[in-house]
Formats: structure tokens, sequence, C-alpha cells
């Protein structure tokens, strides 16, 4: 089985960007942490981070021809805004698990918008670095 994390704008500056809302530790620990699961699990994981949408597009489609059992995305900023993304995953039909480390749903009212849970099986947010091993696992009961 062959996972995709997607990450968007900033979350590289985890533990930088706003400690308060995201939390201390860094996306290099965020990286560790989600391959830890994913060793345990017996499951492939690669990485994508970018803070350009066009790029995270292209990441997508990538992941299907690649051959991608599933996508871990968290958007970020994109989340709000991005049509681009959310067609780009309807139209590659991977099943896709969207995770916030915030709770979205408690931060400003924009947050509240989510383009890319119309396509995503299941959105998982505020629950920190945890939601995104329940983002591989829920994928792995599904694929499996």
């Amino acid at each position: 089985m062959k996972l995709l994390v997607i990450n968007g704008p900033n979350i590289n500056f985890l533990g930088i960007r706003e400690p308060d809302i995201y939390g201390a530790n860094t996306y290099n620990q965020l990286l560790d942490y989600i391959r830890e699961v994913c060793s345990k699990e017996e499951i492939e994981v690669s990485f994508f981070q970018s803070n350009h949408e066009g790029e995270i597009v292209d990441a997508i489609q990538d992941a299907y021809y690649k051959r991608y059992d599933g996508i871990v995305i968290n958007p970020a900023a994109y989340t709000h805004t991005s049509v681009a993304i959310l067609d780009a995953l309807k139209a590659v039909g991977i099943p896709t698990v969207e995770v916030h480390l915030s709770d979205i749903y408690s931060r400003d009212l924009f947050r509240h918008v989510s383009y890319v849970s119309l396509v995503a099986e299941k959105t998982i947010y505020g629950k920190g670095f945890e939601g995104y091993k329940e983002a591989v696992l829920y994928l792995k009961d599904k694929l499996r």
C-alpha cells in the first residue's frame, strides 16, 4: 500500500508559526511521526509540501501516474480557496483524507469553508499530529 501525504503552505514552518495554535513540534518531527506510523502498519509513504497551489495540483496528478493508493492532505490555507486542488482530487479519484492540525471550526469564519471536504472521504481536524495517524489508519482499513 502506497500513501502520499501532501502539506500545503506554511506547514513547513511548524514549530515557528503560531505555536499557540499549531504546537511546538517541527515539520520534520511531523514527517518522522508519520513515517513511524506507516512503518508499523507496513505502508509505503511519500511526502510533498509546497507553498504553491499549482505544485500541489501537480503532486496530486503525479499521484495518479505513480499509482498511489491513497492521499492524506492538509491543504492549509488553500483549504478555503482552492477549487483547483478540489478539481485535481476529483480528477484522480484516489481515496483522500483531509487533515488539519487545528480545529478550523473554532477559528476565523472563513476557515469554516473547505473545498477539499467536498471530495475527501473524511475530514479530521483539531487533533494535531494524531490526525495524520487517524487518516493513515482510516485509509489502511478502507484499502485493505
